[in-house]
Order: structure tokens, then sequence, then C-alpha cells
């Protein structure tokens, strides 16, 4: 996935802390993959173990976000996601699955709307929490591992 120029800009002048904030940015409104900057980070030679925290917190918190978005501002909110592709299906994987619907919440493209549709639906948070903060540290920690 592209990667915005302010962006990158962004991670080279502020290191660590772009990259929470980014990879925030990256779980809520911006179309970015928070995998794509933690590698691009890791290839300009960031600190492996900052970065990954950095990138972990960041986009949990971002999830976290996603989901009470979802949570407070319910149903209207419905016709936004059925305007996309990943959307619909967000919403269909929650409906029909629920909770488990979350063990996709990791991928490109229909992990950021399952997090919004998760709290939409009510989906209980500890559960969510540990469903979606486990994938997705396990995806930078697997990132990570190659650059140590």
């Amino acid at each position: 996935m592209h990667i915005p120029l302010w962006m990158l800009d962004f991670i080279q002048n502020y290191g660590t802390i772009a990259l929470f904030v980014t990879s925030f940015i990256a779980a809520t409104i911006v179309p970015a993959s928070s995998a794509a900057i933690l590698l691009a980070a890791l290839a300009a030679k960031a600190p492996v173990v900052p970065a990954f925290i950095a990138c972990s917190v960041g986009n949990s918190l971002g999830c976290a976000a996603n989901y009470w978005m979802g949570y407070l501002i319910g149903k209207p909110l419905i016709p936004k996601l059925e305007k996309s592709k990943s959307g619909r299906k967000a919403l269909e994987y929650t409906t029909k699955y629920g909770t488990w619907s979350l063990l996709v919440s990791w991928t490109p493209f229909l992990g950021d709307p399952i997090t919004i549709a998760a709290g939409i639906f009510r989906v209980n948070f500890l559960k969510f929490s540990l469903i979606v903060y486990s994938l997705r540290i396990v995806g930078y920690a697997i990132i990570a591992l190659f650059f140590v």
C-alpha cells in the first residue's frame, strides 16, 4: 500500500512519536497501512523495539477509537459503511459472526471497518481488545523480527 508523502516526512522528522501518531491515524481515518508504515520505518533503520511498541500502541488505540465511535454513534454509521465494499463486508461479518468476525480485523481494508462495526453491534469491549490488539501486535512482531 502507498504511504502518503506527508506521512513519510513526518516519520523521518519525528521518529517514534510519528510512528505512534501515523499508526493511530492509519487505524482510523486515513487509508494507509500501519504495517507498511512500520516496515518503511524499519527499512530506514529506525530502532526496532521502540518502533514496534509505538506502532502497536498507536494502532491499538486507533482501533479502540473506531470501536467507541461505532459504539457511541451507533446505527447512523451503517449507511456510511454500506457505501464501500469493505464496509458492507464488515457489517455482514459482524452481523453473522459477532465477536468471531474480529479474527479478520488484522486484514487490510476490512480490518478497520470491522472495528467500527464491532462498536455499532456492541461486541464486548474486553473480547474486542483481547482479539484485536493481540492480532495487531503479533503482526507487528512478525515484521519486527525480520529486522532484529
